[in-house]
């Protein structure tokens, strides 16, 4: 490029400075760059910048060339002026032009604030509006402008589209909607379902418990209504015995045999009772058998002993079947309480229930033997009066009897059988009754047992085991009932004995404890008492560091008459067990017994 630089200022005075350069810039392009000074008070400095003719054409032409055959979509004007004027543009025949003969950008450029959109008109006679913009910067202005037509030409297809999306939007929304609703109405079907049938298998649990409540208040009401009765009817006949004795004192067989009849009453009130709270403990599953090893034979004999004396009364015959097997494991493990009175039980209502001359047969077979266990059925039959088919399937309810009067003439409570299932039942055994009327009733009782090791036999009852009585021994009585403290008191002082009360535990020990050795042959213990239980009281005296704490016999009395009660007393300390109400000559054999390796 030829240099054009000159210099075009000298000042009038002072030493003349000049300074000129040429510059590469990284485009490849030159720029010269000429300065002079002179320095005087103030100091100037005068340069100019000098641009080649050709520069600016070609620099105007670039910029023309980038708008070229360029077209905005929907009708759009791109305008670039140089000052006022125009210098490049997608329309070619405004190029050249001033801006502000053009109305729309003189429009666009007077608006108050660049960079915001201008909504004019091109000329103001002309009905098109139009939107346009403008952007400066530091040599050019960029105006931008478009017909308002072309800003809403898409208006119509969007609002289309936005309305078919807003229904494609709405269907899917209603059928989402849909669904979930007639899921939700399902699920309130199938729970509405599930309730209902829940309700009606509530509503059948509650007939259910109902008609139980029902059924277990009418058995109450039954059994309070037999219990009246059967109590009431024994302690009737004592009470008017008692005022029969009382108006004639002097009639000495009278009350003699007023006497035996009121002990006759005062027996069966007594079995009453003992059935009553044994069902009881059977139904709670409050009783607990016995693991012992036992004779079957010898518990036999003890059985048949007592009811062959009650059959003989009655005129009716014992027989033992000639085909029954032989016992060939007679020692067993079992509860020889429990045995003996299921087979009581049994027998006596062979008897009770039997005619006059009748018999009674027992037939005894062994079902099977494994190797420790081996299970034995009896079958006892008898000539009586037989049962109904209809009362066989209730033989076994409570109170069940088949007459109505068969509590005045045999005296039965109809708890026996009860007793009898529920204690076979818990030796895992089971019981089946035939029967025929005016033919007689058949007893089947199978009980599975372990097989025993033959333990020793105990000492047979003979004279010279015999209670020798309680002469001379010195009683210690505690019980707190001041009635059953006196009667026992002179039944045993009558029996020989010296005897000396308290009326509780605690005094009990007190007495032991307060007296020396020795002064006590034995002590007679109640378990319920208040300060002190028996139980406790027995415990404190085996406690004591005397040598006779240990080996004084303690023996208990008390209204629980039950084999677990009895072990509890023996756990306890106690050395024998005496149910209430007492018969002297049973307690005098017990002390007798208890007292008979102590006595001095």
């Amino acid at each position: 490029m030829p240099s054009l630089l000159r210099p075009f200022w000298i000042p009038p005075s002072g030493r003349k400075k000049r300074y000129a350069v040429r510059l590469h810039c990284p485009d490849g392009s030159e720029i010269d760059l000429a300065a002079t000074a002179r320095q005087d008070a103030s100091g100037i400095v005068v340069a100019y910048y000098h641009t080649p003719l050709e520069y600016i054409d070609a620099f105007n032409l670039s910029i023309a060339s980038l708008l070229s055959g360029y077209s905005t979509e929907n009708d759009g004007t791109i305008v670039v002026s140089s000052g006022d004027t125009i210098v490049a543009s997608n329309n070619p025949t405004l190029i050249g032009h001033s801006a502000s003969d053009i109305p729309i950008l003189r429009k666009i450029r007077t608006m108050p604030e660049e960079n915001k959109l201008a909504h004019t008109r091109q000329t103001p006679s002309s009905l098109s509006q139009y939107f346009g913009l403008m952007e400066r910067s530091r040599d050019f202005y960029v105006y931008s402008f478009l017909p308002e037509h072309s800003v809403f030409s898409n208006t119509p297809q969007i609002f289309l589209y936005s309305l078919i999306g807003y229904i494609i939007l709405f269907a899917g929304i209603s059928a989402l909607r849909w669904k979930m609703a007639q899921r939700y109405r399902e699920e309130q079907i199938q729970a509405q379902q599930e309730y209902a049938a829940q309700l009606k298998d509530t509503n059948e649990q509650l007939s259910i418990a109902v008609a139980q409540a029902d059924r277990a208040n009418a058995a109450k009401t039954s059994f309070l209504s037999r219990m009246s009765h059967d109590i009431r009817t024994p302690l009737n006949g004592i009470i008017g015995l008692l005022e029969i004795d009382a108006a004639h004192p002097e009639d000495t067989h009278l009350v003699n045999t007023n006497r035996e009849k009121m002990r006759v009453a005062a027996s069966h009130l007594l079995s009453l009772i003992n059935d009553i709270l044994q069902m009881s403990k059977l139904e709670s599953g409050e009783i607990t058998l016995a693991r012992e090893a036992l004779d079957l034979n010898r518990l036999s004999v003890e059985v048949l002993t007592i009811i062959e004396q009650r059959a003989a009364e009655s005129g009716i015959t014992m027989t033992y079947d000639p085909h029954s097997d032989p016992v060939t494991f007679p020692w067993v493990y079992g509860s020889p309480l429990h045995l003996r009175q299921i087979f009581l039980n049994i027998y006596t209502n062979c008897i009770k229930y039997n005619k006059i001359g009748g018999s009674i047969s027992t037939l005894f077979t062994c079902v099977n033997t494994a190797d420790t266990q081996v299970t034995y059925r009896w079958t006892i039959t008898d000539t009586g009066i037989g049962m109904s088919e209809a009362f066989l399937k209730h033989i076994f309810d409570p109170f069940a009897q088949e007459r109505a009067d068969a509590r005045s003439i045999h005296h039965g409570t109809g708890l026996g059988m009860t007793i009898v299932k529920g204690l076979i039942e818990q030796m895992h055994g089971t019981i089946e009754v035939r029967s025929q009327e005016q033919v007689g009733s058949t007893f089947i009782i199978t009980i599975p047992f372990e097989i025993a090791e033959q333990a020793t036999p105990a000492e047979p009852t003979t004279p010279s085991t015999v209670s020798t009585g309680i002469q001379g021994l010195s009683l210690l009585l505690a019980e707190d009932n001041a009635l059953n403290a006196e009667i026992a008191q002179i039944l045993l002082t009558d029996a020989g004995a010296s005897v000396t009360t308290v009326s509780n535990g605690e005094q009990a020990v007190e007495q032991f404890r307060t007296n020396p050795p020795g002064t006590f042959d034995a002590i007679l213990m109640d378990v319920m008492m208040p300060v002190m239980d028996g139980l406790t009281a027995t415990g404190q005296i085996r406690a004591l560091g005397r040598f006779d704490a240990r080996t004084i016999p303690i023996i208990a009395m008390t209204a629980n008459a039950f084999a677990e009660d009895a072990r509890k007393c023996l756990e306890a300390g106690m050395n024998a067990h005496l149910a209430k109400p007492l018969e002297i000559d049973k307690v005098i054999a017990v002390i007798s017994r208890c007292t008979r390796n102590t006595r001095t």
